[in-house]
């Protein structure tokens, strides 16, 4: 049920979350028609969301191509690892939260050789340890790293990264999913073979299906690694490139629906125009709760401004599912905490929301706490 919304006026409960996320009235109602999956106007609009996909990264078709696969971005980050480390390859996982761990964790289903590289969930990366560990095994042929960890919203070095993995002759696998269309990227500098990100994220879609950047060089080294019929990205490349035709049932109206949000995208002036939209909106929330008393998870220079984790206070009448409850019923959604060894929540940043939303939150988290009785210092 639709409300009215005493700040955005039109919306449904206002998203705090890393997705799915409030999207425009324009994006949702571009799903209101029907189109066939072998319509001559829908094969052209897959064709341009390819186009503009690559754009976003930085890159041109012929060196990198965008493949669409049907599912949830879980499935796309399956098809990756599935579809590209050959039988005798060896993956190496850069963890730093429930993300990286649930990469490691197809990987091991999938019966692929695998080493996790574990990190505090509070802390990036150590590059010397990552340099380290591609130096100690010469049979890790591909690493892979989440580059917003949404755990907590830690952004992770995924550029030096990148050509420490380029300078020792290996594959580079980004998990982007909360990131790509938030952060600033050209996927060459960066050294990133294979890319996966959502369409209900940063670009502002609704979900699915997920989207994969790939190299062309490296996608082509893939044939007959396949562990999986229907999530054989290299099969799902030719389908697409050959008759623009996916092999299985596409999205079509979320297809509608993403392509609108690329427009709004460009009106808005592009992946550094909603940076900073999502940076202010970020500022005001940290802002807003530490005046209130909150403490953040992570500390300053590690967080990016995707979603925010901050700990339980320390108050005897705080409980979380109170807490979320209350929040809720004022239309105000947010996130569960993933972090392992602290209590937390978390409050995503982006999606079609403001700073005018973000001060609605905050409003509502302080009528909330004086329903609860909790004066925090």
């Amino acid at each position: 049920m639709q409300r009215n919304h005493p700040i955005t006026g039109w919306k449904d409960k206002v998203l705090f979350t890393p997705g799915p996320l409030t999207t425009s009235r324009t994006v949702k109602q571009a799903m209101l028609r029907d189109l066939g999956s072998r319509d001559v106007e829908f094969i052209r609009l897959v064709e341009e969301i390819r186009r503009r996909l690559l754009e976003l990264g930085g890159v041109a078709k012929g060196d990198y191509e965008a493949i669409i696969m049907q599912g949830s971005g879980t499935f796309t980050l399956e098809a990756v690892v599935s579809s590209t480390i050959p039988p005798e390859g060896k993956l190496l996982v850069i963890v730093s939260g429930a993300y990286g761990r649930r990469i490691a964790q197809i990987a091991r289903v999938l019966k692929i050789d695998t080493t996790a590289l574990n990190f505090p969930e509070d802390r990036k990366p150590d590059l010397r340890e990552i340099e380290t560990a591609l130096a100690a095994d010469d049979a890790i042929t591909h690493i892979a790293v989440v580059h917003c960890e949404t755990t907590t919203g830690i952004i992770n070095p995924i550029r030096a990264i990148g050509a420490m993995v380029k300078q020792s002759g290996r594959r580079l696998f980004v998990d982007a999913m909360s990131s790509f269309g938030a952060v600033p990227l050209n996927l060459a500098e960066c050294g990133i073979d294979y890319l996966v990100t959502s369409a209900n994220k940063c670009i502002e879609g609704v979900p699915g299906f997920g989207i994969v950047l790939a190299k062309r060089e490296a996608l082509l080294e893939t044939e007959g690694f396949a562990r999986s019929l229907s999530l054989d990205l290299l099969a799902q490349w030719k389908g697409l490139d050959a008759k623009g035709q996916f092999r299985f049932t596409p999205p079509t109206h979320t297809l509608l629906a993403f392509h609108q949000a690329l427009i709004e995208l460009e009106r808005e002036g592009g992946v550094e125009a909603r940076a900073a939209r999502y940076q202010a909106n970020h500022a005001a929330l940290v802002a807003g709760m530490q005046k209130m008393g909150f403490q953040e998870y992570l500390r300053p220079e590690d967080q990016g401004h995707i979603i925010t984790s901050f700990h339980y206070p320390d108050h005897p009448n705080f409980f979380i599912d109170e807490f979320y409850r209350r929040l809720n019923e004022k239309d105000y959604v947010i996130y569960p905490g993933k972090v392992s060894d602290a209590d937390c929540f978390r409050i995503g940043t982006i999606g079609r929301i403001s700073v005018a939303d973000v001060r609605g939150l905050l409003a509502a988290i302080r009528e909330t706490l004086a329903e609860m009785e909790i004066v925090l210092s």
